[in-house]
């Protein structure tokens, strides 16, 4: 007698494999990341990407950092490294973390493969499936991929110019028992705006009293071409045991070193270190002693300050010629830094729609509504003023005024 396995197949039959996992299939990909690649031809004049200037790098600085750093310990740079980090890294960040007036200490810190890794980190460790994730409306696009991989119910916050209504987030938090709250709180991606501070003290007492964790992610913070700079959240009280504060090289050094961090007390900074672990092990060696060596070397605030008057300039060239390229009715904001600016079209325009045939005006931009976790504005864009020289900016806003008008 021939024992037959239950599923086995006919002679000859080939069985298809096992499905992908359900949160493989249901979350898509960036928006973003498509447009980029419909749009990469070299007269296409793009405003949807969020790149920095690659002309702005400090190329000659960093390639003296990485060949100083083969040249004196090659075994060391391309060898394994601990998953917390690299010690001069973590020492140097946390040594100019404290001069901006949070005291931190090389142990607060877990080095990153830049801060995109350390936010699915916190939702790996923080984040069951179901758990309520309270984001600003709109948000950064990849967070948003973050939340839904780990199976979170995201949740938009109100917000206005000036960032969270405190008062919403309140009722919010009472309401729906959120995980944690992430925000942007400096030059936001998408809208550019900057939350006060007196916001910011406000969430930190929200956090306070309601019990939540708030992810504050800083990548664009030192782009600041104007006004004061603003605490942040971390530094604030009620908020220092309950805010991870995440910090990036990709915006003032150079994006391809892949290195970010987070900032975070102690019990939580150990689960992300193991969730590293399980990852990636560490992040690369070689790229992390070459960002100390650059530190220790060069004036990293002066670069940075020579970006962001670059980076001013081709903002003001935007803000010049963006109203003769939107239609009557149209508004948008002026960053104080950072990389973006934010639009909003009269409702009857839907940027979604309409963006096939501005690409083929050779310009391009993101449409709003990927970034909104709720129902969408569908009538606003976003506009990264950072990427080109003035003069294609001027020439890029003509084709888009050329575009809109004839659509």
């Amino acid at each position: 007698m021939t024992l037959t396995e239950p599923n086995a197949t006919a002679a000859g039959a080939i069985a298809p494999v096992p499905p992908l996992a359900e949160r493989a299939r249901n979350v898509g990909g960036s928006p973003v990341r498509e447009i980029l690649a419909v749009t990469a031809r070299p007269e296409v004049i793009n405003f949807a990407g969020g790149l920095p200037a690659p002309e702005l790098f400090d190329a000659e600085g960093v390639a003296q950092a990485y060949a100083q750093v083969l040249a004196r310990d090659a075994g060391r740079a391309l060898q394994y490294s601990t998953t917390e980090g690299e010690p001069a890294l973590r020492a140097a960040l946390a040594a100019r973390t404290t001069a901006r007036q949070l005291p931190t200490a090389a142990d607060d810190l877990l080095i990153t493969s830049g801060s995109q890794q350390a936010l699915s980190l916190l939702a790996t460790v923080l984040i069951e499936p179901g758990d309520t994730v309270l984001v600003e409306n709109p948000t950064y696009l990849a967070a948003l991929q973050v939340f839904a991989f780990a199976g979170a119910r995201v949740v938009a916050v109100e917000c206005d110019e000036h960032g969270i209504d405190p008062e919403s987030l309140d009722a919010l938090v009472a309401r729906e028992r959120p995980k944690l709250l992430y925000t942007i709180p400096s030059f936001q991606n998408p809208t550019g705006r900057t939350m006060t501070a007196e916001r910011r003290a406000a969430v930190a007492s929200v956090a306070a009293r309601r019990g939540l964790w708030v992810v504050e992610d800083d990548p664009y913070g030192e782009l600041r071409f104007e006004g004061e700079r603003v605490p942040w959240i971390a530094m604030l009280p009620g908020a220092e045991d309950r805010t991870v504060l995440l910090g990036s090289f990709s915006k003032v050094m150079a994006p391809g070193m892949r290195l970010g961090w987070l900032r975070a007390p102690a019990a939580l900074l150990r689960a992300c270190a193991v969730a590293k672990q399980a990852a990636d092990l560490h992040t690369p060696t070689v790229n992390q002693l070459a960002a100390a060596r650059y530190l220790a070397d060069r004036d990293l605030d002066a670069h940075v300050a020579t970006v962001a008057a670059a980076y001013r300039e081709r903002r003001d060239a935007m803000l010049a010629h963006l109203g003769d390229a939107l239609p009557a009715g149209s508004t948008w904001n002026r960053p104080e830094g950072g990389m973006f600016l934010w639009a909003r079209l009269p409702e009857s325009y839907d940027t979604t729609a309409l963006l096939p045939d501005v690409v083929k005006h050779e310009v391009a931009y993101v449409p709003g509504a990927p970034f909104f976790a709720g129902e969408p504005d569908r009538s606003t864009m976003r506009l990264c003023f950072v990427t080109q020289t003035p003069q294609e900016i001027r020439e890029g806003l003509e084709r888009l005024g050329r575009a809109l008008r004839q659509s």
